[in-house]
This record gives C-alpha cells, structure tokens and sequence, in this order.
C-alpha cells in the first residue's frame, strides 16, 4: 500500500496487521539501519492483541531510492505520513528510535508515547566513528554506497554469515548502500532532535549485552526526556527485535497498557 508523503517520491508501502477489537493507540514500527518491515514481524507477531503497521523506510525493500543526501527530517516526515492523522505509539529499533524520538517532538499531539530501543546519538563526541557505522562511512568515501552496505553488513551479521547469503540477496542489499550512507551521515552532522523538547512518555529499552555506547546512549535519553524510564532488557543484544520479540513485545505491551489507562508510569522530570 503506498503512503503519501511530503516528498515527491511517496513511501511504497506499508502492512497494517489488525488483532480482534485492537484498542487505540496504533503501534508504528520503525526499523533500524539496513533492516526492513521484514525485520520487525516478529514483534509485530508478538503484539496479536494490538494494532500495528510497519513499513519499509525509504531506500529500504520496497520503498523508493532515496535523493542524494536525504535527511533525517525526511524519515520524520515519512513517519508521521505514515501516522497520519492517528496518533499513535512508535516502536523505533536502532535509527528508527532515533526518527521516533525525533518525531515525537516535532508533532506531540501525533505521537503519543515512544519506544526506543538503543538509539544512537552519532552527534556526541564521545559516540565515536568507529563500529560498523564508521566502516560504511569509509567504505563509500574509498568505493561507493554499495561498498558501504557491504561493510556494515560484514560487521553486523559476520562475514561468514553476508558470505552464505545468495548472490542476488547480496546485491538487493547493496543497493540499499545509499539510504545507509545517507542516514548516517545526516544524523553525526548535529543534533537531530530536542529530547527535551520531546512531550510524550518515553520508554527507553537497551540490551543487557548492549554495547557501551548504546547502553550510555539509551539512558542519557532516559535522563533528558521530561517523562521517561529506562530498561534493560535481559539477555538481549542490539537485535532483541529478532533474537528476544516476545519480551520486547511484553515491554511494548505493558507501556500500550499504561497509555491507554492514563498512568505511563515514566518519571516525570
């Protein structure tokens, strides 16, 4: 299903999945650097009794190539397209945290409440350039944007792992090498959302085998955002949304619970 949005290149298509007499609010997911709507079925799956979309973030599956040097205000604007004129809870792994808590506080009255889990703030000095973000950074500055969703891959999934995938698999994949650069690069340019500024009750969620610099990161979210908590999800990695979807998906659901009830239970600061 295509979604309008502000571009002149429209978001492809989203998936709603609708469980029986789902009470509001609508739970949006927004994955994560080179992910897809794919990626988060399994929470998706895990939330039966809910209401939830996901969609493929542009230059990702089947959402359009992105513009040379597309912005992380074009995937808040993808995402509130997508949220349309329902507000709604948004779920963000990785990046898409970063686009949810960014897009919570450019239109509150839209999102009603966030889920982030392990967002990077790339801005900071101490987030550093090194990791799998750093390599693609440097891969397409020496070969390309293909090169670069070669290396974040690499170091993502291991190389014996991106190795065994099919050829044609690989090459869809590279191709999603300019929306990964793009991203990248937009966010370390500077800070691309006031977590003060950000009104709705925030939950945010890091692995318990986090890297430092996610685990750091989530909890100055916690710290900076008025209304907000932060958890450690156990025996969990930056993956959770594949390797641990049930426990993620019990957090979302005891955080839907307490919207919908009025009692978010978050700090309030």
């Amino acid at each position: 299903m295509a979604v309008p949005t502000d571009s002149q290149q429209p978001l492809a298509r989203y998936e709603r999945v609708v469980g029986a007499e789902a009470p509001p609010p609508p739970v949006v997911l927004v994955h994560g650097s080179m992910d897809r709507a794919a990626g988060m079925a399994p929470l998706a799956r895990a939330l039966p009794d809910l209401e939830v979309v996901r969609y493929d973030r542009r230059g990702y599956g089947r959402s359009p190539r992105p513009d040379p040097g597309v912005s992380v205000e074009a995937h808040v604007a993808d995402l509130l397209a997508v949220v349309g004129d329902r507000p709604s809870l948004v779920v963000g792994h990785s990046f898409g945290g970063l686009v949810a808590l960014a897009a919570a506080a450019r239109q509150p009255a839209r999102v009603v409440g966030v889920v982030a889990y392990e967002p990077p703030l790339p801005w900071l000095a101490w987030w550093g350039q090194g990791m799998a973000g750093g390599a693609a950074l440097g891969a397409a500055m020496a070969e390309g944007s293909d090169a670069a969703a070669d290396a974040f891959l690499r170091l993502v999934l291991g190389s014996d792992r991106w190795d065994a995938l099919p050829e044609r698999t690989r090459e869809a994949r590279r191709r999603e090498g300019a929306a990964l650069v793009a991203e990248i690069a937009s966010a370390r340019a500077g800070p691309v959302v006031d977590l003060d500024a950000v009104r709705a009750p925030v939950l945010a969620v890091h692995g318990a085998r986090a890297a430092d610099r996610h685990r750091r990161g989530t909890r100055l979210v916690a710290e900076q955002v008025p209304v907000a908590e932060v958890v450690e999800l156990a025996d969990a990695g930056h993956d959770s949304h594949r390797t641990r979807p049930d426990a993620l998906a019990a957090l979302v659901a005891d955080f839907h619970a307490r919207l919908r009830s009025g009692g978010t239970a978050p700090v309030a600061r």
